[in-house]
């Protein structure tokens, strides 16, 4: 399921979507792409990094307050596929609010974007084009502990 397919509607309760979702510090990022984009390796290269899974292949979303939150469904809670290997136990990450939306579909052009947002379920979210961008994993784990900088400081 690529960013496009996601829902946008703020009335739809609870939606389940294709992708893996990641906590870091009670944040979360959902990842998002086609099939075989590599969203569950990247959400294990994020685990090795000390993230938490929230869910793998299927996310429950949906809106509390202005928080579109995440989490995983059963009887795959706590699973993750790893490619050759088969499902693995991890640690897992209760509900989370998701603050990033991670596009493994498409690349981003610019060296230093600007910042990007989606809609979903009625709220804006940051939106990261990802797709083939070496130290994702590392990168993305440094982005949810502290943030990141607006490209046009120290000018703003």
């Amino acid at each position: 399921m690529g960013v496009g397919d996601l829902p946008q509607d703020p009335v739809a309760g609870r939606v389940v979507v294709h992708g893996s979702c990641v906590a870091v510090g009670g944040h979360g990022a959902l990842i998002l792409g086609r099939s075989g984009a590599g969203k569950s390796a990247l959400a294990l290269q994020m685990m090795a990094h000390g993230a938490r899974l929230v869910g793998d292949d299927r996310i429950t979303l949906w809106l509390d307050g202005h928080d579109v939150m995440a989490d995983g469904i059963d009887p795959i809670r706590g699973l993750i596929e790893a490619r050759g290997i088969g499902l693995l136990r991890a640690e897992v990450a209760k509900a989370t609010p998701v603050r990033w939306l991670v596009d493994l579909d498409r690349p981003e052009p610019e060296r230093v974007p600007e910042p990007m947002r989606f809609p979903l379920l009625g709220q804006s979210l940051p939106l990261l084009r990802a797709a083939d961008m070496p130290n994702l994993a590392a990168a993305l784990m440094q982005l949810m502990k502290m943030g990141r900088v607006d490209p046009r400081w120290p000018s703003k």
